[in-house]
């Protein structure tokens, strides 16, 4: 697999540190057939159950949505929970008949929402 392209995005208020997502598609693709695309959001998934070392309750910080649209059109989405790992992979079948643009968007508690564009060319 190649990486098709990892950008910075741009923490909302109250976030904590720049998220960052890796979006990673096969260095070739072919139209109409199917590939895997690959997402590693960088995210400390806080679960609101842990205390920190002066025994104070780490508030709650997880991504809630992941949404994938090709050129506008919902390819994939999903919502997590607090029980998903921090660093949050997830990957998806895709197929496509031409080139695009894929935006992998997540968002989350405390107001937070980012987003990463990747060029989609097939053969």
């Amino acid at each position: 697999m190649a990486d098709a392209g990892a950008a910075p995005a741009t923490p909302a208020a109250g976030a904590r540190g720049p998220a960052r997502a890796l979006v990673t598609l096969p260095p070739q693709l072919r139209r109409g057939e199917p590939f895997e695309v690959r997402l590693l959001v960088a995210h400390a998934m806080e679960t609101g159950h842990r205390a920190d070392s002066q025994g104070q309750r780490v508030p709650r910080d997880i991504v809630r949505r992941v949404e994938c649209r090709l050129d506008g059109e919902m390819v994939f989405a999903a919502d997590l929970q607090q029980a998903i790992a921090a660093n949050p992979y997830i990957a998806f079948p895709l197929v496509v008949q031409g080139e695009g643009t894929l935006v992998v968007a997540w968002s989350g508690d405390h107001g937070f929402a980012h987003s990463v564009s990747v060029a989609v060319k097939p053969q």
